[in-house]
């Protein structure tokens, strides 16, 4: 049992830790690529840009951070 247990575990922990890059990448990197060099009208101010890039990084460390928590719970 504590195999099935520890492969569930794992498989959970690693989507958490996807999902907090896609965040990373969708709402850090993403906008700011946009940003430097310009692609079309932004719809939102450069403050509204750096409170959307901060909660979305914020959201990623979280997720993985999540992540690593869940792992500990792994049994030998």
């Amino acid at each position: 049992m504590s195999l099935t247990h520890n492969e569930r575990t794992k498989l959970t922990a690693n989507w958490l830790d996807r999902a907090g890059t896609a965040a990373v990448t969708i709402g850090v990197i993403a906008p700011i690529a946009a940003a430097v060099f310009g692609y079309g009208n932004p719809p939102f101010s450069t403050g509204r840009l750096a409170i959307g890039v901060a909660f979305w990084f914020l959201t990623g460390v979280a997720l993985h951070l999540i992540a690593r928590l869940l792992l500990k719970r792994l049994q030998p």
